[in-house]
């Protein structure tokens, strides 16, 4: 059966890295003629319909939370983060999300999900509808093989590394404590009439047997043993929006015209909300090294911003027209940023925080492209040690090129694509 015209729901929750790739692909499968709907936050309904994608809210609400900066400095703690983002802001919704894309999915042919759309498999289900599923970065897999570096018990990376078996036994021990954070979305398959999952949604329930979609490069993680059956690398599926325009963007064109390449600071859209000192910090490590340098705040310029000629402070702009011309990128390391840091070929300087960002920085590290310091050890010194070491490192600056032409060179949304429309043409 062609897919050819089907309406196709996708679902992810999330910050700006959680909603790009899937934009890539729902721009894609708009060009084949496809009608992609995207339910997720009700912050990115102007994002995705200003691509001309349809456009539903997905719960909860922002405004369901209170503070925004409030909730992000919670989300993001090394240790804590996971849980709460699980047990108060996942969830407690989980009724309303499943409501929610109950409704999308009318008239749906197929349905693609983010790694904790827990809701969405639940509609598949129970509508009897196709269901692929997708991952962003290697952490999802929590690999005995190729062990990832968890931000709340780093030292199970090298614990998998020395014994696969005591890390599957660690491993087990955690999700027998974690199950618990999952009971109301058990007491939701109960409510709806579904048997009893038997898989925590958290590891093993997220994957679709039909097809698991792994949206980053085989530069950044190989196929394991213990990966999902039908798990596919596809590539990093790159979207950042449209090349900027306007007087910001005349600015930033000056700006890297009229001297060397400058080193490059953004902490991405989370992050960027509670950045503390880092972009204090970053403008006197650059001033210590006689650097250029563009900061990425994420919030308006300050009054005097502009005050230092080789010092320039944005917003914002796609990562994909700034990274390329740096001298290094200094970046938190999550996986939409990773991306284009990557495909941007420049070394860069990872300064991750949380979540899949700690693993990422050691893939990046692994590869070869980067240097390491974590954001909760961000001084003067410690900056200005590190980005003279990385700017010193020709062989880096040989290996990012080298890593960055690769990248570019894959197409993930294309793949994805190819991947959605061959294994669901025996429906």
């Amino acid at each position: 059966m062609s897919l050819a015209g089907k309406r196709i729901l996708i679902a992810t929750f999330g910050s700006l890295g959680d909603l790009h790739p899937y934009l890539a692909i729902a721009k894609e499968l708009k060009r084949r003629g496809h009608r992609p709907l995207i339910a997720t936050l009700d912050r990115y309904r102007e994002m995705v319909e200003g691509e001309g994608i349809d456009f539903m809210v997905m719960r909860p609400l922002e405004s369901q939370f209170g503070g925004t900066q409030d909730v992000v400095r919670k989300i993001v703690h090394p240790r804590k983060g996971p849980e709460y983002l699980i047990r108060r802001v996942v969830m407690p919704y989980v009724r309303e999300s499943y409501d929610d894309l109950f409704r999308a999915a009318d008239g749906a042919d197929l349905l693609i999900s983010h790694p904790i759309t827990y809701a969405l498999p639940l509609v598949a289900e129970k509508l009897g509808l196709p269901w692929i599923s997708s991952v962003l970065s290697p952490m999802s897999f929590f690999s005995a093989h190729d062990p990832s570096v968890i931000p709340a018990a780093p030292w199970m990376h090298h614990l998998g590394r020395f014994s696969i078996g005591l890390y599957r036994g660690v491993l087990g021990l955690a999700k027998t404590i974690i199950a618990s954070w999952e009971r109301p979305l058990h007491e939701l398959r109960a409510e709806i009439g579904l048997p009893q999952m038997k898989k925590l949604a958290m590891f093993e329930g997220q994957f679709s047997p039909r097809l698991n979609l792994a949206l980053f490069s085989r530069v950044f993680a190989e196929s394991q043993p213990d990966w999902p059956a039908n798990t596919e690398i596809c590539g990093f599926a790159r979207y950042d929006g449209g090349p900027p325009s306007g007087p910001a963007a005349a600015e930033l064109k000056a700006f890297l015209e009229a001297g060397d390449p400058p080193i490059v600071f953004a902490l991405g859209s989370s992050v960027s909300m509670d950045p503390k000192d880092f972009f204090r910090i970053a403008m006197a490590a650059a001033k210590e090294l006689g650097q250029r340098a563009i900061l990425l705040t994420g919030s308006p310029p300050s009054a005097d911003s502009d005050r230092s000629e080789t010092v320039k402070e944005f917003q914002y702009f796609p990562y994909s027209h700034v990274f390329p011309h740096a001298s290094v990128n200094v970046h938190p390391g999550g996986i939409g940023t990773m991306s284009q840091a990557l495909a941007a070929g420049r070394p860069m300087l990872v300064v991750p925080v949380a979540f899949d960002q700690p693993d990422n920085a050691h893939r990046a590290a692994r590869l070869g492209v980067a240097r390491v310091l974590s954001f909760q050890k961000v001084t003067a010194k410690n900056l200005t040690e590190e980005l003279t070491a990385i700017l010193a490192d020709k062989e880096c600056r040989d290996k990012t090129a080298e890593i960055g032409r690769r990248v570019r060179n894959e197409n993930g949304a294309q793949c994805a694509c190819d991947l959605i429309e061959n294994r669901t043409s025996v429906f």
